[in-house]
């Protein structure tokens, strides 16, 4: 049988490491934000990075979320393509470099 020290100890290692995986999630920004971004440089429009992202992964547009992960700001676009899939695109918001390209789960 545990007793409660180590029932305790297990429970707070737990609660690091939650607080730890939610510390790395992106935080997303809001419009006025945004707006706010794209007037000091910091973001391209989003027009200019669909255009890109619409050249690499074809579809239809689903959702785009402004998000800032690790110090960057970055454009999540989800695209439905022809084949049913739903695809992630990833794209540096401030340069427009496509980041990554992975089927959303």
């Amino acid at each position: 049988m545990k007793s409660a020290s180590t029932s305790f100890r297990i429970l707070a290692a737990s609660l690091l490491v939650l607080g730890a995986t939610l510390a790395v999630h992106a935080a997303d920004i809001g419009p006025d934000a945004a707006k706010r971004l794209l007037s000091e440089g910091l973001i391209r429009p989003l027009e200019e990075i669909l255009t890109s992202v619409k050249a690499k992964v074809p579809g239809e547009l689903l959702e785009v979320e402004l998000e800032i992960e690790d110090g960057i700001y970055v454009y999540d676009v989800k695209i439905l393509g022809a084949d049913g899939r739903v695809v992630e695109v990833e794209t540096d918001a401030k340069t427009g470099k496509v980041l990554k390209v992975e089927d959303d789960d």
